[in-house]
């Protein structure tokens, strides 16, 4: 069996909603990257035999196999396909196993996989219920199939539902989760301010750096939020 390598990764910085990449197609967010990324491995880009993005809600400027479109918006060879995955908030990774999977098979020598999403342009789960509505669809992608209702009945399909099954399976109080996310929100805020994402992020335009995490998060402000549950996946 053939071995798969990753040769070279880059990304763009993470921006925040409305921030310095709000106003962005999420097309050129992908071109930047993928020019960068040709450029820093030094690979012929018409040896490039597919490109793999991740991407949910694929509507609007995210629509039209956007994988595909980010790599001809960014003057690279017409001759090389592309390929939009959705497996929701794991689509970017699943890009990078389906690249390494032609790899490792044979089928495939050398691959492009990463992914692209404005979610200022196209909120989180759009697809799944905004973009519905003028066709009279209102109730989400699960409502009126009879086989999802016998298995699984009216619960909600949300990450925060799901959250709350997990916290209450393994006894998970609020309060540890919150120091979980706040500890979390410093190692990060330490780790831009030390330059460890410098190798691997590429400036676009004004924005050099991630706009978060947040730094004047603290306990008693996260205790005071509450979330807004609706649609989700």
């Amino acid at each position: 069996m053939s071995e798969a390598y990753i040769v070279e990764a880059v990304r763009t910085p993470v921006g925040r909603r409305g921030g310095g990449l709000g106003a962005v197609h999420p097309a050129d967010l992908g071109a930047h990257v993928l020019k960068e990324l040709i450029r820093r491995a030094g690979v012929d880009p018409a040896a490039v035999e597919d490109v793999v993005l991740g991407c949910l809600d694929t509507v609007g400027p995210q629509a039209g196999d956007i994988a595909r479109t980010a790599w001809l918006a960014a003057g690279l060879p017409e001759e090389v396909p592309g390929v939009t995955v959705d497996r929701q908030c794991g689509s970017s990774q699943q890009a990078v196993h389906f690249a390494a999977q032609a790899v490792l098979s044979g089928t495939q020598d050398l691959v492009v996989a990463g992914g692209t999403q404005n979610m200022t342009q196209i909120p989180i789960a759009f697809a799944s219920r905004q973009a519905a509505e003028p066709l009279g669809l209102t109730q989400g992608p699960y409502a009126g199939s009879e086989g999802w209702r016998a298995r699984y009945g009216d619960a909600p399909v949300n990450q925060f539902h799901g959250a709350q099954l997990i916290a209450e399976k393994w006894g998970i109080s609020r309060r540890e989760m919150e120091e979980f996310a706040l500890t979390s929100h410093r190692r990060a805020a330490r780790a831009l301010d030390e330059g460890r994402f410098a190798r691997e992020t590429v400036a676009y335009g004004n924005v050099t750096a991630d706009e978060g995490p947040r730094r004047d998060t603290t306990l008693e402000q996260m205790a005071r939020l509450s979330p807004v549950v609706e649609g989700g996946t």
